[in-house]
């Protein structure tokens, strides 16, 4: 119990501060689809017989990436839509060649907050905290794009790059995430502790720490 109190708290700390900034960029339909996308990289491992934590954190990061790219070229939900129609038709394409029943895969659905054992506290606290790194290098530009993006275009802020980003964070944490609470949990993870803060009367950096706290109070 004490290994799955630890990863949940790790996991619902992380989720609460990628999903501020989830909900601030309004990027909740990316923080819904890659969870659900990279449930088909599981899949591909499974059937090549590689770890199927590897082949999520792959399917998560080419999917991050693959909706940056099509987002400069076609509406940006229009390119989240694509690139989840791409994910789960190849997830059903990996499943229909495989003649066996994997749980490992379909627990990543629902996730094994139980079954977690103590291997796996350094793994998801080592991506966690690149997870947290990250946003704190970007913390400046990435609220800037999110809040004001023509004034830091302006001020030279990459949007592009931003984006680029904080969508492999978003990635990473779905990693992290997804093997202990699924891919059907983590969206109410991400949007439910910024977005029970943004009516409250206090700044934008004290919402980010109460929404990181949030998290881990629902853990």
């Amino acid at each position: 119990m004490v290994s799955t109190w630890t990863v949940a708290t790790i996991v619902a700390a992380v989720a609460g501060v990628v999903g501020f900034f989830v909900v601030l960029r309004g990027s909740a339909f990316v923080a819904d689809a890659l969870p659900t996308g990279a449930f088909a990289g599981a899949a591909g491992a499974s059937l090549i017989g590689v770890n199927t934590l590897i082949g999520l954190g792959a399917f998560s990061l080419l999917g991050a990436l693959g909706i940056g790219w099509l987002g400069r070229r076609a509406r940006h939900d229009v390119a989240v839509a694509l690139a989840l129609v791409a994910m789960l038709g190849l997830g059903a394409l990996f499943l229909s060649f495989s003649v066996e029943y994997a749980p490992e895969i379909y627990s990543l659905l629902f996730g094994e907050v139980l079954g977690i054992s103590v291997n796996e506290i350094a793994p998801v606290a080592a991506l966690g905290a690149v997870c947290i790194v990250a946003i704190m290098v970007m913390y400046r530009p990435l609220m800037l794009s999110s809040v004001m993006p023509e004034l830091g275009e302006a001020r030279g802020v990459r949007g592009y790059r931003i984006e680029m980003g904080f969508l492999a964070v978003v990635a990473l944490a779905t990693s992290m995430a997804l093997p202990v609470v699924g891919a059907l949990l983590i969206f109410s993870l991400t949007g439910r502790s910024w977005a029970a803060l943004r009516r409250t009367r206090i700044t934008r950096s004290a919402r980010l720490a109460g929404a990181g706290a949030s998290g881990v109070l629902a853990a």
